[in-house]
């Protein structure tokens, strides 16, 4: 891996250097979007207040759902996807430009972070479709071996920031994860050093991104806290909680255990819950009232937003279903099993009680 740059000012001077390459992307990337793309079916403003998210200025909870391969999904099935969710209340789906699985590699950035201009189109297509309907868009991006799609190494990693922020900065209904389980000693591991460079980047790219970096799976420490909010600067928290039987009763006074280390710390910042438990991961195969229990724990506790997460189902054949694994050939909604359903249709309900904090 390539030893971490030492300064910002290194990491601009670089691109700089590589202006011509970058026009000539930030072209491509124009092109891409197509002749019916663009501002015409903006509507959607994301953005932060008190330590919630809002919608076009209206605090809102984020109530997501898992979709990381869906640049290889069809534009119909896509749709219907939305169209199932939206009627339950959901309002905001994670989708990943850095993903390969099952000998498909979908993402929208290649290993030196420069565009894959047909994947590229398909998440401006998503990201356009959500901001027309109101829906908020998490893109993720993450660092790793190459033959899972990932980014290898700094430079790549800089220049994969430059490629999406490019591609969708006519729109405002998105967020960047900069970098999945970045505190995971393995071939994920992205250092504080390395995030606040990437951060000021995107900062100086697009001063109203918002932008976070995905802890995986722990509750967070003080020092995860601080470092994340006051030394890198992201503008909230995304922990991915462990995964076991005890995690929905526990939910709730971790969130505010979060909450008071910012209080402390004089921050405040949403807490997002954008990979929690699934099914099909091991073990443990939570139930209707785990999620449910969870969803519960995490409003309660005042966390900003929750997801349905969902995934591939190891240890069976072929890893069927993929849910959001896989969308190629079949969309999300086919592919949740009955537990899951009845955690999308009984979600509504729980955002809507009335002693909602």
């Amino acid at each position: 891996m390539i030893r971490p740059i030492g300064h910002v000012a290194l990491v601009i001077a670089i691109l700089a250097s590589h202006a011509p390459r970058l026009q000539s992307s930030a072209a491509q990337v124009k092109q891409a979007a197509g002749p019916n793309d663009g501002n015409a079916g903006q509507k959607t403003i994301l953005g932060l207040q008190d330590g919630r998210f809002t919608i076009n200025g209206q605090p809102q909870f984020l109530l997501g759902f898992s979709y990381y391969g869906a640049l290889g999904a069809p534009e119909d099935l896509i749709r219907k996807d939305l169209d199932d969710f939206a009627h339950h209340g959901f309002n905001w789906l994670r989708v990943w430009a850095t993903w390969s699985a099952f000998d498909q590699n979908v993402s929208a950035v290649d290993a030196k972070g420069s565009l894959r201009e047909l994947f590229l189109r398909k998440l401006q297509w998503l990201v356009a479709e959500c901001d027309r309907r109101g829906f908020a868009v998490d893109v993720t991006l993450s660092r790793g071996k190459i033959a899972a799609g990932n980014l290898p190494d700094f430079a790549a990693h800089s220049k994969a920031v430059q490629t999406i922020v490019d591609a969708l900065r006519e729109h405002r209904n998105w967020y960047l994860d900069l970098a999945n389980e970045h505190d995971v000693h393995d071939d994920r591991y992205v250092s504080n050093s390395e995030l606040k460079q990437l951060r000021e980047l995107a900062r100086r790219l697009a001063p109203q991104l918002l932008v976070t970096a995905s802890f995986g799976g722990h509750d967070l420490s003080e020092n995860d806290v601080r470092q994340s909010l006051l030394d890198v600067g992201i503008d909230f928290l995304s922990p991915h909680r462990p995964r076991t039987a005890q995690s929905p009763a526990q939910t709730e006074a971790r969130t505010r255990e979060v909450l008071e280390m910012m209080r402390k710390f004089g921050r405040t910042a949403p807490a997002l819950y954008q990979e929690p438990f699934r099914r099909g991961y091991g073990p443990w195969e939570p139930m209707t009232d785990d999620f449910l229990a969870d969803l519960r724990g995490a409003i309660a506790g005042g966390a900003a937003g929750w997801c349905v997460h969902n995934g591939s189902q190891r240890n069976a054949s072929e890893s069927r279903p993929r849910r959001s694994f896989d969308l190629r050939a079949q969309r999300l909604w086919e592919q949740l099993d009955r537990e899951e359903l009845k955690v999308v249709e009984g979600s509504r309900a729980i955002i809507a009680e009335p002693n909602r904090q």
